[in-house]
This record gives C-alpha cells, structure tokens and sequence, in this order.
C-alpha cells in the first residue's frame, strides 16, 4: 500500500477500515485452521484496489479452531475503532447450504431497526466486508478444497472491546445495539483536514472547467457516482464529488463559472439540503426526521402516519413507511426545494436540477426539469 497521500503539500498517513481487519484476520485464521502453523502477516486485496499486507496477532490454534487479530489503524483518520483488535474464529461445522457461513460474536453489534444495510437481527457486517470476507476466505479453500469434504466454514467476527468503544460511535442511533460495525466500502481510509478535503474537491472542479465543461454534476461520493453511472447512464466525465460540503462546492462551482448543476444524492443526505442545510455532516446537523414530518404534515399526513415517520432511526427506514402510503409525492416535493434552495444559496442565474434516490440506487425522486437537464450530459 502506499501509505501516504499529499494534500496541498503535507503529508498523511492512510489507514484500513474495520472492514479490512475483519478480512484478514478470518484469511490469517483459516489459513492456520488448515496448516496447523502460524503466520506472521497475510495479505488481502481492497475493492480501492490497493493490496495489503497485515500484522497477525492473538493467535490461538487448537485442533478443531484457530483465532487471531488484527489490529485497527486509521491512519491520520483516526476515529474510535482506531487501534482496537478485530478478531475471527475459523472453524469446521456440520454442511450447511453455503460453504462459508460468517456471523458476528461479542462486541460486534446487533442491528434492532430498520433502514440499514443489514437485516434488522444481524450483526453489523456490511455487504462490502461481508464480500471481502467470503472472497479472500474462498482464495485459501481453493487451495485446500480436500479439507473441506462435507463440512462447512464458519468464520466469527468478534471484538473484545467493541461494546464499550461503540459508545463512542452513533451505532446506538442507528439501532445497532451491543458492539461495533464492520465497515467500509473500498477497504482504505484516506485520511485527510478538512481545508484540505476541500482543496483537493476544488481542484477537481478546475480540472473540469479548465477542458472546457461549463455543465457540472455534484454527488456525496460512491453511492452517487454509481447513481450516475449505473441508473442514470451519464458519462461520468463531468461527475465530482462534494462530500459533506454542498454549499462550499456550489459555491465554488459559481466562481468556477458553472451555469448548469445537475445533483444526485441518497435522501439521507438531500433531505437536509431540502431544509437549507449546505454542509450536511451529521456532527454538523441531523434533523432528517423533523424536515421529513414537516413536509408531510403539509401534505395531510395524520398523527399517527408522523408519529411511525418519527420512530424511524434513518431516512431509509421512513422510505420503506412511505413507500407503502399515499405519500410518496414527498420525495419529488424534497428535490424541488432542494432545486430552490441551491438556487436561492447561489443567487445567481445558474440552473440547478437535483435526483434523489434510495441505498439501492432506484430512484426516488426528481425536480421539474432535472430530466431535461440529464439529456444534456449525454
């Protein structure tokens, strides 16, 4: 891995996700589970494409199990998890309908609500590292496919210290109760200030303008590109991302020059915009239920409907409420003010069109001209 980015001429140091710990350390243990003989390292590929090569630790090898650790860093990055142990059991069970079964142990929490990415009832291992888990794990069975026979693979992610350093995370917001998430979508955590996160998201908008575009498509980041690319079917080519910072890269999309915005975005975050919010961080400001039941309030929703909307811990959850109701006109309603209020922020003569959509990418709303505007980028 390289391990350090440049930002604006300082250095920083890249990390790996609880979802990268999770993936070596079930390769490491079932690798041992076979040999018999411990190893000092093991390597891993990332979705980000940037191989590793990680520190075995606590290992355990008995004749019918193995266990050991990897130890979190996040680099210049660093949140709670940071330096925490992330263990994985490896052992042998009975066949079952899969060849390898991967579930959670202590101190990897519980998911109670709704609206997340993994079934309420289940430990918190997103998809990404449930991937990731499954496909180093099947490099080492391929090698080892004899041993197998008519059992199946179990791998258990546990974390020793993860109920107590989950209090520090907003897992218990989330309705995921007991323990950590094992998370992360490329693998790699690239550390990096805030001025300089948005330098270097500027910098990219130079980039754009310089070759001549003065058109611009404004996403969060992975989950929006992918909107872009796979439902939207838009070259790519105009596309940057903005994080967190929807005021400070509209308005650096104005001196830029800029005269047409097309944005797209999960409603989690777009909800936010629809209210005047323009950094939408959640440390910054969450009132996603608040701005969801006033808009439906306006639009006759009883007590009882705002009530169900207000239990819900994510705007994924309200999706799936609203989606079973008579009103799911809230969701082109959301994109039209957002429309008005990036227009309103920027007050300048710059066309702002807005899709919101869910955690699958389907679509879930538009403002009145955003197809039109969309014909244009192709």
């Amino acid at each position: 891995m390289e391990e350090y980015v440049y930002i604006e001429g300082k250095k920083y140091r890249r990390g790996y996700t609880t979802g990268s710990c999770a993936t070596a350390a079930s390769k490491a243990s079932v690798h041992m589970l076979f040999t018999k003989k411990s190893i000092g390292s093991i390597n891993i590929d990332t979705p980000k494409g940037i191989p590793l090569t990680l520190k075995v630790k606590n290992v355990g090898i008995r004749n019918n199990y193995s266990i050991c650790s990897i130890e979190k860093d996040g680099g210049d990055d660093i949140d709670a998890t940071h330096a925490m142990d992330i263990f994985a059991k490896a052992e042998l069970v009975n066949k079952e309908a899969e060849d390898v079964i991967v579930t959670g142990g202590v101190g990897i929490g519980i998911v109670t609500k709704k609206g997340l990415s993994v079934e309420v009832g289940k430990h918190a291992i997103n998809p990404v590292p449930m991937k990731m888990i499954k496909n180093e794990v099947r490099k080492v069975l391929e090698q080892n496919n004899d041993l197998l026979k008519n059992k199946s693979l179990k791998i258990t992610i546990f974390a020793p210290k993860g109920e107590e350093v989950a209090k520090k995370t907003f897992n218990s917001k989330l309705g995921i109760l007991g323990g950590i998430s094992i998370l992360g979508t490329t693998g790699i955590v690239e550390p990096m200030s805030e001025e300089g996160w948005k330098k270097s998201l500027s910098i990219e908008l130079e980039m754009k303008k310089a070759q001549g575009m003065d058109k611009i498509i404004l996403v969060p980041g992975n989950h929006g590109e992918e909107f872009i690319r796979d439902y939207l079917k838009i070259d790519m080519s105009n596309c940057v991302r903005m994080s967190n910072f929807v005021g400070y890269m509209l308005n650096e999309a104005k001196r830029l020059g800029f005269k047409k915005i097309l944005m797209a975005g999960h409603i989690g975050k777009f909800i936010k915009i629809s209210a005047g919010i323009f950094n939408t961080h959640s440390k910054v400001c969450d009132a996603r239920n608040e701005i969801m039941i006033a808009n439906l309030a306006l639009i006759g929703a009883d007590s009882g409907f705002l009530k169900e909307i207000n239990e819900c811990v994510t705007a994924e959850g309200a999706v799936e409420i609203i989606d079973k109701s008579n009103y799911t006109q809230i969701y082109n309603i959301l994109c039209n003010k957002c429309k008005e209020r990036a227009e309103e922020y920027l007050n300048e003569d710059i066309q702002v069109e807005v899709y919101m959509f869910r955690m699958d990418k389907s679509l879930l709303g538009k403002s009145k001209d955003a197809d039109l505007l969309m014909e244009d980028f192709r």
